[in-house]
């Protein structure tokens, strides 16, 4: 039976962030092959070195650079037989005064690159198959103050996993994704660091505490592996303390 060591080739995109790192580390302590996609070239480079793996610098939000990704993975590595793409973007908030062009770029960042990550790495898995990991986020489901631009983009990855599952579940290809509640990484240090804004945002968590990377990468990793998720396909799995569905006294 193959396992995620048996993994030739995974490639996962937001590497260098504080989930995509933790993804990254994980599966490379279990065997796999890494390409990683990223913006900044330095910590990319840093990490591809430490874990042996390639380094691939993009833009997520330009579909060509996305395809192009794809298009030397194969080249370098030849077609995988399981090959497998996981992404991530920041969470966030705040949009009470949000221009629109900042709107807009949120809705690039966050769903744009995810139906370019599905759109290519799709198409690179319709003979032998794969799995197809995509990050949402509990304010998809979950409506809080100053969080439509972020919820309206992680609202449309949801959709997307769903969509693609359906449409591409014929070629032995399976799309999920996670949803964090908020998860304490470089990104989200603006809220994790203000004394205030953490004792708030723990406190509308149910566990009592913020989300850390290895509680979102244990999720994504699961739903990588053909033997112990091999029949998940669709699925939004909620990784947010009780954020999403539980309301704590």
């Amino acid at each position: 039976m193959e396992t995620i060591n048996a993994v030739r080739v995974i490639t996962v995109i937001g590497a260098t962030g504080g989930i995509g790192e933790e993804v990254s580390q994980r599966l490379a302590a279990r065997g796999a092959r890494l390409v990683l996609g990223a913006r900044t070239e330095a910590p990319l480079h840093a990490l591809a070195d430490e874990l042996g793996a390639d380094a691939y610098p993009l833009d997520a939000t330009d579909y060509e650079q996305v395809q192009g990704l794809v298009d030397q993975t194969l080249e370098t590595h030849g077609r995988p037989r399981r090959q497998r793409r996981v992404r991530e973007e920041a969470d966030g908030g705040g949009e009470e005064e949000l221009p629109v062009e900042e709107y807009r770029e949120t809705l690039a960042l966050n769903l744009d690159t995810a139906f370019f990550t599905v759109k290519a790495a799709a198409r690179a898995m319709m003979k032998e198959g794969g799995a197809i990991v995509l990050c949402a986020s509990a304010v998809a489901r979950t409506g809080l103050v100053n969080h439509e631009a972020i919820a309206a983009a992680k609202a449309g990855v949801i959709g997307l996993a769903q969509s693609a599952a359906a449409t591409y579940a014929h070629r032995g290809v399976r799309v999920n994704c996670v949803a964090p509640g908020l998860v304490e990484t470089p990104l989200t240090e603006r809220i994790t660091q203000n004394d205030a804004g953490r004792k708030q945002s723990e406190a509308m968590h149910a566990l009592g505490r913020l989300g850390q990377p290895g509680d979102v990468a244990s999720a994504i990793c699961w739903l990588l592996d053909p033997v112990q998720s091999g029949w998940v396909t669709g699925q939004v799995v909620g990784v947010d303390g009780g954020l999403g569905t539980v309301r704590p006294r």
